[in-house]
């Protein structure tokens, strides 16, 4: 490996994690505001910067530049219909969940409907952060890092393997020790930091690959030449055969990306520690331009690897890290990988930084002891992040035989994103809803979307119908099943939603402007590439 590839790597390394320690060293991490919401103290720059670090990492870099490919610019949906679900975050549920002052989406659970609905949805968070989103993060940070930084040569380990489990427990010590150490301001800062990194980079790998299509021509004349030679994969709207069809734009893509921004705790999380709603309200808006960006990275690099080495028989997860190895010059790799350690840091301790709230806010102090001090409270939710951590470690290297782990993850994720997403829209649209409705329809929507999912005779019933149609389906009869119960047998009081004063309520002025343009934006995209 080129020594100054691994000097830029210590160096912008070591830089973020000196910076993170010199603002955080004085904040209050023994008390549960300062560590689990930042003292309530985060501006837009910082929110926006860690949204958009915790949602990025390995997975969607190597996996989503993957599917553009094999399939093309259509796959830049998951980017760009995500700007869609972030103006409904930020006008419709933000204003909501930071008016009743929560820290957690089961403890709304718990206000709106009981605190049975609390605990299965805290049971089903926790499942699914600790068996599916911790282990593909080490996962597919390890198999990254080992092509990225080609740890065979620089360790000298042969077993592919045995490097693989070492990496993915080197990472996971590294998150845990941010997470578990520095509470939601550390992490929120050094994505700040780590963000601007992987954002240079990954623009530099498009102009630099670019500059390589067009044999050292510059970007302008490579992107001319990608147009005239692949012109099939620059068309913004998927056909049937592919992993993201026009259709499922309205149903799956649309429906997944609104549970991800807007009622997945491991994201919300950065916004319920905003300073006054209109903070969070811009930092929102703002990962919604950013986002905008996404294909640029994420998307046509694939493209761009599919014109390169198209005729090479490489696999489609291989190509980015091969773009990455070949265009960048040795300092700049170094650097790059560095930003991407970042990426895969953040995102490991931002889920590993929710599971703790999770348990500690919701489990231990809501129902084992309740009497519990602040400083246990922390103490305890320390001990129970080590134990989250070594369980993702543990777990991580079996997903080795995953074919894609990118449609795996979309897949498996959809069993606990639907029904969490139905409860807390009908929460909060419905006042009659009762507790019971609730609890039904989170246990019976991760039933029936895990049976149709991964049981062979189940799946087999669905007969042709696109998995991201189904969920949709999924999604409207759970919602109309617990709207009949609130027609039928209602709460006998309607729900009235308490302002608790935790913040500032007065929303951003230009909130509506920004979202109308940003839809305008999005469906400029589309049309431009059609």
């Amino acid at each position: 490996m080129n020594a100054l590839t691994l000097i830029s790597f210590v160096f912008f390394t070591g830089l973020v994690a000196f910076i993170t320690w010199r603002m955080t060293r004085n904040d209050d991490h023994r008390h549960s505001t300062g560590f689990f919401l930042a003292g309530r103290s985060l501006t837009f720059p910082v929110i926006a910067g860690s949204l958009l670090m915790t949602n990025l990492s390995t997975e969607q870099m190597v996996g989503l530049n993957g599917a553009a490919f094999t399939d093309g610019l259509s796959v830049m949906a998951w980017e760009v219909i995500a700007v869609v679900a972030l103006v409904a975050a930020a006008l419709f549920f933000l204003p909501r969940f930071l008016k009743s002052g929560i820290t957690t989406i089961p403890e709304l659970l718990a206000l709106r409907f009981d605190r049975t609905t609390q605990l299965i949805a805290n049971i089903i968070f926790m499942l699914a952060y600790a068996v599916i989103l911790l282990p593909s993060i080490l996962y597919s940070g390890g198999l990254g890092l080992m092509g990225l930084l080609d740890l065979k040569t620089l360790t000298g380990i042969e077993s592919n393997q045995v490097l693989l489990v070492g990496t993915i427990v080197a990472v996971g010590l590294g998150g845990s020790v941010y997470a578990l150490f520095g509470g939601l301001r550390s992490i929120a800062i050094s994505d700040t930091l780590n963000g601007i990194g992987l954002l240079i980079g990954g623009l530099l790998i498009v102009y630099f690959g670019l500059d390589a299509v067009s044999d050292g021509q510059g970007a302008l004349a490579g992107w001319e030449e990608l147009k005239a030679a692949n012109p099939e994969k620059l068309h913004s709207l998927g056909g049937e055969g592919q992993s993201v069809p026009f259709s499922t734009l309205f149903t799956g893509v649309l429906v997944l990306n609104m549970f991800y921004w807007c009622t997945n705790q491991q994201i919300i999380q950065r916004t319920f520690a905003a300073k006054t709603l209109a903070e969070g309200q811009k930092g929102v808006m703002l990962t919604g331009l950013l986002k905008l960006l996404g294909p640029l990275y994420l998307v046509i690099p694939g493209i761009i690897a599919f014109y390169l080495y198209a005729g090479e028989g490489i696999k489609a997860d291989a190509a980015y890290g091969r773009l990455v190895f070949d265009v960048l010059p040795a300092p700049l790799t170094g650097f790059f990988a560095a930003a991407m350690v970042g990426a895969i840091l953040s995102s490991f301790n931002s889920a590993l930084n929710s599971t703790t709230t999770l348990f500690s806010l919701d489990i231990y102090k809501a129902r084992l002891k309740p009497d519990a001090s602040d400083e246990q409270v922390v103490r305890v939710s320390k001990w129970a992040g080590w134990i989250m951590a070594a369980a993702a470690m543990t777990i991580a290297p079996l997903l080795s035989g995953q074919e894609s782990l990118f449609i795996y993850l979309q897949k498996v994720s959809s069993i606990y994103y639907i029904p969490l997403f139905a409860v807390v829209l009908v929460g909060l649209l419905s006042r009659y809803v009762p507790a019971k409705a609730a609890s039904l329809a989170l246990v019976l929507g991760c039933v029936v979307i895990g049976l149709f999912s991964f049981v062979p005779f189940f799946n087999g019933l669905l007969n042709g119908l696109h998995e991201f149609h189904f969920i949709t389906i999924v999604l409207v009869a759970l919602i109309a099943m617990m709207l009949a119960f609130g027609k039928f047998a209602p709460r006998s009081e309607p729900w009235v939603q308490e302002d608790v004063k935790a913040i500032d309520m007065t929303p951003w002025a230009g909130a509506k402007v920004a979202g109308a343009v940003l839809v305008v934006l999005v469906l400029t995209i589309y049309i431009a590439f059609i």
